[in-house]
């Protein structure tokens, strides 16, 4: 990259735009769904917490909320 380029850096060091409270703050969107990031750990890993979970699924021992619901079996089958 040419020295004219470069993003100007603050005097500690930080570039602009990278403080959390800032509104200027870059726009991340999702690998997945393109939606706008805005926790930290998403805009960290690049997906949101619905797409990680689809790539991610709890482990086997984890219990989900389905349950199995009481039927009474369809007539014909």
């Amino acid at each position: 990259m040419q020295e004219s380029q470069r993003p100007s850096e603050l005097p500690d060091g930080r570039l602009p735009g990278t403080e959390p409270d800032d509104p200027t703050r870059r726009l991340v969107r999702c690998g997945m769904c393109g939606r706008p990031l805005t926790g930290t750990a998403s805009r960290r890993t690049g997906l949101g917490p619905a797409c990680d979970a689809k790539l991610h699924p709890p482990a086997l021992d984890i219990r989900t909320r389905r349950r199995e619901a009481d039927q009474d079996p369809l007539p014909g089958i």
